[in-house]
């Protein structure tokens, strides 16, 4: 296909008909079809509103979305077919953990895994592009879009990143069952003040190009078809007219080639945000900036046939854009092979996938005289208003999930036990408490996520009648829970994880699974704690009080709650115990570094072990973190073996942005941390000299 070939031919009509995307509603499915042939159709949004994530979404199947493709095929001049899009974020009809669970797996090949089983699904019901992966960096738990994310790390989320759109696109997304992806929404959308969804963000260009930038850029080199823009601003500029942010640094900086989608009606909101004034200056403005396709707003088509006519944009702009979008048309293959031909999909292989999956991802936080794993000869009791549920635990974002094939909590324990029915029989309490789905997600921000006064009052209940209490904890979110963490004996952070999420708990719960889960963001003691995450930079007093863990300060940050967390970044617990030995250098050659350590399975399980490495660059010229995860491996180790674990460090680990924007190394004292989470205590030092 000779695209520019293909513009040449076209008119200007037609060109702008490419930029747009429409929403499916099916109530207005003769208009759509009107449009196609009109030649105002680029793309269809197969969702009614913005709010996809917990509304009813419609229904869609690749018949229908055959019969459109086929009017924009046969019955349009050009003959450019449509490209279909939905959120399928973290499953189809097989549901799999919401991302922040999955990003807790740090399973980087499982994740790709999971990701290509969910992409054959949803290609089935006619979707060739998604929206997903969301790589915002999250530091703020009451925003309910944190569930979507990896956490508050960028390394993880450049890891993760990686994962997704290769699970999504594989080498060649033109392939039946593979989709396009779109890393969204860029850029700091995480950074919302307050953790108030859509709100203002205020970032720094260094912390912009240090954190929130970094996972995008990856997803750049995973050649990652499209990116959304983002509905916050950055220094007083929305995103959605950031010349700078789309074209200097995205397009022209990174070198992605792909197009720039905007939000849903984001190019609009522009009026909101006060820097347009009409609608034809929200289209001249998000054009020009490096928007190429508008989202439902319907702006390109109303305006930019004017703003040409009045010297206001140029032709050569619209190619510009028209050019990156039927780039990504053939490389999704639609020109060849415009029309679902449903693949092959072994439902069972997705569900045993989606399983292992949850099972990676639950964290276990406390285990106290290892009450867990449980025998089936345990008096146990089930309670808490998660044990029966079936919708929330599939978590928000769940456009097409089969409700009536999620495995309950107490389904799953039930394949073990048959647990009493009475609470005062029993000597074990197993108590399934969480969030529902519509607490989480977009638009469905919470003011304080301190666990709820029913729940701690239940388990206190429990532990005052001198029960064991097992909490399983079904959220989206990071809780803060202090006041009831010390009612329960065990806790299990089980999240939203999806179709399985019963049968993932039971076997964990039971032993058939050693838990291996690690926190992807921190869990704070109070909701007054936020924002709290562990790669702060260093700073004066008594602010560093994150790795004052063991309290022994005469000053705290707070007169009411100590400053560090309940559970740390990377924090996660097993049936058995991991030993961290022996840091050392195993080489210094031309500004790279090995470093090891030793790791041994001292307890009396087989079990994963999820080893971190961190780095603190002691001085520099910018303030830096007092810790920075560079690298982290996932081990298997049989009770009694010990393996050395390697860590490669070069100028990509040890550089940063400085406030110049270049990326540099700086001579100098790291000091390198390994171990079990972010307070890993395991450490070496390296020097950097510039050869």
């Amino acid at each position: 296909m000779n695209i520019k070939e293909l513009i040449k031919g076209m008119t200007v009509e037609e060109k702008i008909g490419q930029l747009n995307q429409v929403a499916y509603i099916p109530a207005t499915i003769d208009g759509i079809e009107d449009r196609i042939r009109e030649g105002k159709v680029g793309s269809i949004i197969l969702a009614q509103t913005a709010f996809a994530g917990n509304d009813s979404p419609c229904s869609v199947d690749y018949e229908k979305v055959n019969r459109l493709q086929r009017i924009a095929v046969e019955e349009t001049r050009s003959h450019i077919p449509i490209l279909f899009g939905r959120d399928v974020i973290h499953g189809h009809k097989t549901v799999f953990p919401i991302p922040l669970a999955m990003a807790a797996s740090f399973d980087t090949e499982l994740i790709k895994k999971s990701y290509e089983c969910i992409a054959k699904e949803a290609y089935n019901d006619g979707i060739k592009w998604t929206f997903a992966p969301m790589l915002d960096m999250s530091r703020d738990p009451r925003w309910g879009r944190i569930i979507e994310s990896a956490g508050e790390d960028p390394y993880l989320a450049q890891n993760v990143a990686r994962a997704v759109i290769s699970g999504f696109q594989g080498d060649d997304y033109s392939k039946r069952g593979r989709l396009c992806a779109c890393a969204k929404h860029y850029v700091g959308y995480g950074a919302s003040e307050g953790g108030r969804d859509y709100n203002r963000t205020e970032i720094s260009e260094y912390t912009l190009r240090n954190f929130y930038l970094r996972a995008f850029k990856s997803a750049v080199e995973a050649d990652v078809g499209t990116v959304m823009s983002a509905f916050n601003e950055i220094s007083g500029q929305p995103v959605t007219s950031s010349r700078y942010l789309l074209t200097d640094v995205l397009k022209e900086e990174f070198g992605f080639k792909g197009f720039v989608v905007s939000d849903w009606a984001a190019v609009k909101q522009l009026i909101d945000q006060g820097v347009a004034e009409n609608e034809k200056e929200c289209a001249q403005m998000s054009l020009k900036a490096g928007v190429d396709m508008d989202m439902v707003d319907d702006i390109y088509n109303k305006y930019l046939l004017k703003l040409l006519s009045e010297g206001k944009i140029t032709e050569e702009i619209i190619d510009e854009a028209l050019y990156r979008v039927l780039y990504i048309k053939e490389k999704a293959g639609l020109f060849d092979d415009p029309y679902t031909a449903p693949v092959n999909v072994d439902r069972a292989f997705n569900a045993k996938t989606a399983k292992e999956m949850a099972e990676e991802s639950m964290v276990l936080l406390k285990n106290e005289n290892n009450i867990l794993p449980l025998s089936v000869s345990d008096k146990i009791y089930i309670d808490g208003e998660m044990k029966d549920d079936t919708r929330s635990i599939l978590g928000s974002w769940t456009l097409d999930g089969i409700a009536e094939e999620t495995v309950t909590v107490f389904e799953g324990i039930n394949k073990y036990i048959t647990p009493v029915l009475n609470e005062k029989d029993a000597d074990i309490i197993i108590l399934a408490i969480g969030e529902s789905h519509t607490v989480t997600g977009e638009a469905h921000s919470l003011a304080d996520i301190d666990m709820k006064r029913e729940h701690i009052s239940l388990a206190k209940k429990y532990k005052a009648e001198g029960k064991k209490v097992v909490g399983v904890l079904n959220f989206g979110r990071p809780v803060a829970m202090e006041d009831g963490e010390k009612y329960f004996d065990a806790i299990i952070y089980a999240w939203h994880s999806g179709t399985q999420t019963g049968n993932a708990v039971a076997d964990i719960l039971f032993g058939k699974v050693n838990p291996c889960g690690h926190l992807p963001v921190t869990l704070p003691r109070k909701t007054g704690q936020i924002p709290l995450y562990y790669n702060f930079t260093k700073g004066s007093r008594t602010v560093n009080e994150y790795y004052d863990h063991a309290d022994n300060r005469f000053i705290n940050n707070y007169d009411d709650c100590k400053g560090s967390p309940l559970y740390p970044f990377g924090y996660g617990l097993s049936y058995t115990e991991f030993e961290y030995s022996n840091p050392r250098i195993l080489s210094e050659k031309n500004g790279e570094y090995v470093v090891g350590i030793t790791v041994k399975n001292t307890g009396k399980f087989d079990g994963k072990a999820l080893v971190q490495c961190y780095i603190c660059d002691e001085v520099a010229s910018s303030m830096r973190p007092i810790r920075e995860l560079k690298s982290f491996e996932k081990i298997f180790l049989k009770k009694g073996e010990e393996k050395e674990v390697l860590f490669k460090l070069g100028e990509k680990e040890l550089g940063f942005y400085n406030m110049d924007n270049e990326f540099v190394v700086e001579e100098g004292l790291f000091t390198v941390y390994m171990g079990g989470d972010a307070y890993c205590e395991n450490k070496v030092s390296v020097r950097y000299i510039k050869n």
